[in-house]
């Protein structure tokens, strides 16, 4: 076997993993059908200034067999990861460079640190109520690499040479990681939120922090990824410069970009300055959110722009 059929097998390895972590949360939010609670939920205490969010409210008390299949999932999660990233270390032997020169290449990197950024955050601040959406995500994310976007090993077109687009593109993987955790936690605090004004905060909505904890959760991942984003289009601008002779072109990925940024700037603005918060603000995250991966593989499939690489 060849170090490529390697990465690309472990990449088909990896979506299994993460398919079978999300049957296991599923199970998980199953076997939690009969708790509810009926108060708004509430933090358990603070872990480095943080609001530790695992525990809602003590009427809300974790199943045994859905804890345990919650933490199968978390494992297997971890798993999952450790293969992709044993996948994209062998694309990168293979290829003699970085791998991030393709939309598969982007794809499963940005897969993998989504779950990284999830791990740590399940370490940090017991986030692991965000296992099903995370692993959704993953499953998902390599799915479509193995079956829609794979491209042979291949050299990097003359434009991708350049210390700059190396730079871009990890900006652009870790700060898109951040936004798809954080508009994930937008969606389900929207659910959270319409179970508590229903009074029907029952099953696994009952183990998930109030509204309000998840509100929060989103809005700092998201202000975390915001400066990192705009980090990403002025190097992805210093890039252009150097591969096309303009720092601005309003190419198709450019574009979108730039509309991707206007929202979440005005989402962070509206935050701080008119006081939005709950179901508004999550709207704009979650718009956000979905413009962020429009901008990530749909432009490339239904425009041609410039950003259109390895017949993608």
């Amino acid at each position: 076997m060849t170090v490529a059929s390697f990465s690309a097998l472990a990449v088909v390895t990896a979506a299994v993993l993460y398919l079978l972590a999300l049957s296991l949360h599923a199970l998980e939010w199953a076997m939690a059908r009969h708790v509810e609670v009926s108060t708004a939920s509430v933090a358990t205490g603070t872990k480095g200034g943080v609001a530790v969010l695992d525990k809602p409210s003590d009427t809300a008390v974790r199943p045994e067999k859905a804890d345990m299949y919650g933490r199968m999932g978390f494992s297997l999660t971890i798993l999952a990861a450790a293969v992709n990233v044993a996948g994209i270390v062998a694309r990168g032997i293979a290829a003699h460079r970085a791998p991030w020169g393709n939309m598969y290449e982007f794809i499963t990197t940005a897969a993998v640190v989504v779950a990284v950024l999830y791990v740590l955050g399940v370490w940090k601040w017991h986030l692991r109520w965000l296992g099903l959406p995370v692993t959704l995500l993953g499953a998902v994310l390599n799915g479509l690499a193995a079956t829609v976007f794979y491209v042979a090993v291949a050299p990097l077109v003359p434009a991708l040479h350049s210390v700059w687009f190396m730079i871009h593109i990890l900006a652009a993987i870790i700060s898109g990681a951040a936004f798809s955790i954080g508009g994930v936690a937008a969606i389900l605090y929207l659910v959270v939120a319409r179970a508590e004004r229903r009074g029907t905060v029952k099953g696994y909505l009952a183990m998930l922090p109030g509204s309000d904890g998840i509100d929060r959760i989103s809005y700092r991942v998201l202000a975390f990824a915001f400066p990192l984003w705009t980090f990403t289009i002025a190097a992805g601008a210093i890039w252009a410069e150097y591969a096309w002779g303009r720092y601005w072109g309003w190419d198709p990925k450019e574009t979108w970009s730039l509309v991707a940024w206007v929202v979440f700037a005005g989402y962070l603005h509206a935050r701080a300055t008119a006081g939005w918060r709950g179901t508004r603000a999550a709207w704009l995250a979650i718009l956000g959110f979905a413009l962020f991966w429009w901008n990530f593989i749909g432009v490339n499939l239904v425009f041609a722009g410039l950003h259109s690489y390895a017949g993608i």
